[in-house]
């Protein structure tokens, strides 16, 4: 047995145990405990989902090897005329065992825990002034259009436009199958530089804005202790201080524990902020509470909240150069127009490969 062989062995024996914990979860689907349970038969369905592919692999693994037994029982008594054909269909058996290999490996990388959630995102002007608030409008803009590309829908929960119509804050969330898959590397500080529109000598400024990206819970995931909220409810206001509505619709949700604020002014109904300030708050705190399990997901989090300076970016988005360059994979394309207009795949593409590289070499 050559040392391919050895650990193609082993990969499978591997996905022998998740196939059967795959047949586990169904049994545990079709019991009434698990069915009384929501968070547990959400959970259940969801790891159930992720091991099919993994199981349909195993029945296909034991009919290519099963094949290649019956024709090299054949080949042992065969007759001279039979054995080219059958050596050939032993070698194309062998062959397509080791391209189910590597498909398994990419089967094998660590799910993503909120692959499949819909997506909190929340833009803000950092430093530079009505420049930075003019470019976090751009980044809504892109963001937009991207969403509408991939057939993906966008509810904005909040805006706080600034005097110039730029953007000192907003809060949206995107739904879609793949949208946190992609826009999770989002998070971070983005920088522009280019001349900004207050500038009368037509110097290049840099600016930035700052980008988390959140991915949502519901009630059943996060429960949230009404004693430990203080709720403020006052009057809207839009920009300039001009009243929106006459009515102490807009809410504050201040949570005691981690001393995390979340404002909803955008809707007249006073219920319906408090319950879109809710949505963002469980976020914030899966968010919170994924960081302190995990160290590295903690890092992560801290480089999405950042201060916003102009030393601290992921991505440079450079007008006078046409260029935009993802600091975290050296990557730089010339396409600044056509990713700011929505085609953000340029950049997304490659920060998926580069993940997945990063996974598969972890698996070997």
């Amino acid at each position: 047995m050559t040392a391919e062989s050895d650990r193609r062995a082993g990969l499978f024996a591997r996905l022998s145990t998740l196939a059967e914990e795959h047949r586990e979860l169904e049994a545990r689907l079709a019991d009434p405990e698990t069915l009384a349970d929501p968070a547990e038969l959400q959970r259940v369905g969801k790891r159930y989902h992720e091991l099919s592919a993994v199981a349909d692999a195993v029945v296909e693994h034991d009919r290519l090897v099963a094949d290649s037994a019956a024709a090299s029982e054949l080949l042992e008594f065969a007759s001279d005329d039979e054995r080219g054909a059958l050596s050939a269909e032993i070698d194309r058996l062998s062959a397509d065992l080791d391209e189910l290999a590597d498909r398994v490996r990419v089967l094998l990388i660590p799910t993503d825990p909120d692959a499949g959630r819909a997506v909190i995102m929340e833009i803000r002007g950092a430093e530079g002034g009505e420049e930075a608030n003019l470019f976090a409008r751009d980044l809504l803009d892109m963001y937009r259009a991207y969403a509408q590309q991939r057939g993906w829908t966008v509810e904005v929960l909040s805006t706080d436009v600034s005097d110039l119509g730029g953007i000192n804050h907003v809060t949206f969330v995107v739904r879609g199958a793949d949208a946190w898959e992609r826009l999770k590397f989002e998070g971070g500080p983005h920088r522009v530089q280019r001349v900004p529109v207050t500038e009368s000598q037509g110097r290049v400024h840099t600016s930035s804005a700052t980008v988390a990206v959140l991915p949502e819970v519901d009630e059943v995931e996060v429960s949230i202790d009404d004693r430990d909220l203080e709720v403020d409810v006052y009057r809207s206001s839009g920009a300039g201080g001009q009243h929106v509505n006459t009515t102490d619709s807009a809410v504050r949700i201040t949570h005691r524990p981690s001393g995390i604020v979340v404002t909803m002014q955008d809707e007249r109904s006073q219920l319906q902020n408090r319950a879109r300030a809710m949505q963002v708050l469980r976020a914030r705190l899966h968010a919170m509470a994924v960081a302190n399990r995990d160290a590295d997901r903690s890092q992560q989090r801290r480089s999405q909240l950042g201060g916003g300076g102009r030393s601290e970016k992921i991505r440079t988005y450079n007008f006078k150069e046409s260029r935009v360059t993802d600091h975290r994979i050296g990557l730089t394309i010339h396409r600044l127009s056509d990713i700011l207009g929505g085609d953000l795949d340029y950049v997304i593409g490659p920060l998926l490969d580069d993940e997945r590289e990063r996974l598969l070499a972890d698996e070997r």
